[in-house]
């Protein structure tokens, strides 16, 4: 008996160190976090639209989708004759003042699709800050319209923020399928019925890709575009190094390869 308790033991053992090792080779990515932003109560509405501004325009991605007028409502010229964001927000949803409806569709982009386009946003609030997110939506108001957002919106400012916005992890899980899922991976990729057809589908990956180019293709979405899927370069995060965990990321990558 005590012979078989060793050898189980031993197993353990080497199972857990064979782990630990491949989670710390695994290379470090950083990832594209945008920059916190830390107001005081007497923020002006000028500094708020050069923040966001420079949100939009950078760290947060937003032009990969807004700024094409092809895959999302292009925020930054004319749509349809509409005007500009700033104009024609306050106009889009009965009862929602421009605000309001900039917030919620950024927030809950689900509850307010243009139509022509396919429901591929995700909510910010998952990789974004409150601040951020208020002042990305005074920044598209002063696109053709008056700047409403003040200090009450964005609350208790006068604390410091976090040095970054990266997000909390999504799950605590190690089961890939709630990993994926907690972090809106199948909102994009098809996986056994579920999913769009946004980017590339996950069913039979394992038979077109090795365990090495779904990793760096998780971390480094943008080193390598999937042919057909040209017209969706830049909409995937490049976060997921800050968002999952060492194990977490092995445990989505071995699911992965399996899939033949």
């Amino acid at each position: 008996m005590w012979r078989t308790n060793v050898e189980v033991g031993l197993v353990v053992l080497v199972t857990v160190g064979a782990y630990t090792y491949i989670a710390n080779t695994i290379p470090q990515v950083e990832s594209d976090v945008p920059e916190e932003l830390t107001f005081t109560g007497e923020v002006t509405a000028e500094q708020l639209v050069q923040a966001g501004g420079e949100l939009y325009n950078g760290a947060g991605g937003c032009t990969a989708c807004h700024g094409l007028g092809t895959r999302a409502p292009h925020l930054l010229a004319d749509e349809a004759g509409t005007g500009l964001i700033g104009e024609r927000c306050a106009t889009r949803v009965t009862g929602e003042d421009c605000k309001t409806y900039l917030h919620r569709s950024l927030v809950e982009p689900g509850a307010h699709i243009v139509e022509g386009y396919d429901p591929i946003m995700t909510d910010m609030s998952r990789t974004l800050s409150p601040a951020q997110i208020w002042s990305m939506v005074a920044y598209l108001q002063s696109l053709g319209g008056a700047v409403t957002v003040t200090a009450d919106d964005i609350g208790d400012i006068d604390e410091p923020a976090p040095g970054t916005a990266a997000p909390p992890p999504a799950t605590a899980s190690l089961e890939p399928l709630e990993i994926m899922r907690s972090n809106q991976c199948i909102a994009c990729h098809a996986l056994g019925g579920e999913g769009a057809p946004i980017g590339p589908p996950m069913d039979g990956i394992g038979g077109r890709m090795t365990a090495d180019q779904i990793r760096r293709s998780i971390l480094d979405p943008g080193a390598e575009v999937a042919a057909g899927y040209e017209n969706f370069a830049g909409l995937m995060p490049a976060t997921f190094g800050s968002q999952l965990t060492a194990a977490q990321l092995e445990a989505v990558v071995t699911y992965l390869v399996a899939l033949q």
